[in-house]
């Protein structure tokens, strides 16, 4: 039976240290897009009620079936009006719901993270795309992994200058982009800089790291700054050589082969591009969730990344990923709990397990 963990409001007393019994049920009701009622409850202290939905991803969805099957289509490869058009929804409501779940997944890879006791083994490259114009609004996607299990830690989009051969027609087209819009910054260092924080986070601040890159002449210094250099090992590899697999970023060479064959949004010659840079960042959370969280490494594999690494005792399904809300923190109900475990409850039941 589920039991609620706080109370859902910030501003009420039992919301961040709540007594064992701070609520009474309150009977049930019977949504329409539901076969079975819905528990509620009620805060003592605040007076408010509040139902199992409430910490539910689909809180107030009015279609909370058709969630899976847009998660499938994402990683599938599908554009935005494909999906509409196959699940008859409106092209704007289509944009909101993945909006929505990619917000959600965002935070699931946040909170089911745990921490890495070393040696870890990164690697780190830039895939390159554009929003709306090829030749003139460039981003850049720095990607951040371990290369064992190819758990993706990172992934986030930042603007670039325009490179390549100034022709007379491109330079007067540059010239009016940058009348209408500004110079466009380059915002690589910045982008890199966040993401190999993401990776400093989830470390222990003891352990060895070792980070292979290519020899972009910015990322020695971004890495020393990131992980320090007493402990920091940071192997270069040219990106000139053959892209094989003895090649020492086969991993993370073939991971951005994947992430452009499943991701829509990623392919240079296809009308499916994102016409804004934020959409593209949606879309590389889903897909980071897939791969982390659902997908094996690779096909004859049993496992996920995540599972690989002891963050979760197997691979999540997709009903189980877009459950619980995770917009607490680690505070959140952990996906594989049916009865309303945090998942910081759920991550200590583990330890004590093992």
């Amino acid at each position: 039976m589920f039991r609620p963990p706080f109370c859902p409001r910030f501003t009420c007393s039992e919301h961040v240290d709540p007594s064992p019994r701070f609520y009474h049920r309150h009977g049930f009701y019977h949504p329409q897009c539901r076969p079975h009622p819905v528990p509620r409850f009620r805060c003592k202290a605040c007076r408010r009620t509040f139902s199992r939905q409430t910490f539910r991803m689909d809180y107030r969805d009015k279609r909370p079936d058709l969630n899976e099957k847009v998660f499938d289509k994402l990683t599938d490869s599908s554009g935005l009006r494909d999906i509409a058009v196959k699940l008859e929804l409106s092209y704007r409501c289509t944009a909101l719901k993945i909006r929505k779940i990619s917000r959600h997944l965002r935070q699931l890879n946040l909170n089911l993270r745990r921490t890495l006791a070393g040696p870890v083994v990164l690697q780190l490259d830039e895939v390159e795309s554009f929003e709306t114009n090829r030749s003139l609004r460039p981003v850049t996607v720095p990607v951040l992994l371990e290369r064992t299990t190819r758990f993706i830690i990172w992934a986030e989009t930042e603007t670039i200058r325009p490179k390549g051969k100034m022709t007379k027609a491109r330079k007067v087209r540059l010239e009016r982009e940058e009348a209408r819009y500004g110079v466009r910054k380059d915002r690589s260092k910045r982008a890199v800089r966040r993401t190999l924080g993401r990776g400093d986070d989830m470390i222990a601040k003891d352990a060895r790291v070792r980070l292979e890159t290519d020899e972009k002449s910015t990322y020695p210094g971004l890495a020393r700054r990131a992980f320090g250099e007493e402990r920091l090992t940071h192997v270069m590899t040219n990106s000139k050589v053959a892209r094989m697999t003895w090649n020492t970023l086969f991993p993370i060479n073939h991971e951005d082969a994947r992430m452009r064959h499943k991701m829509a949004r990623l392919r240079r010659d296809t009308w499916l591009v994102s016409k804004k840079r934020r959409y593209l960042d949606h879309a590389l959370q889903v897909h980071i969730a897939y791969r982390n969280l659902v997908r094996t490494r690779f096909n004859y594999d049993k496992e996920s990344p995540a599972q690989m690494l002891g963050f979760l005792p197997r691979r999540l399904t997709r009903w189980e990923v877009l459950g619980w809300a995770q917009r607490w923190g680690k505070r959140s109900l952990h996906p594989l709990s049916p009865r309303g475990r945090s998942v910081a409850e759920y991550e200590a039941g583990m330890a004590a397990a093992a």
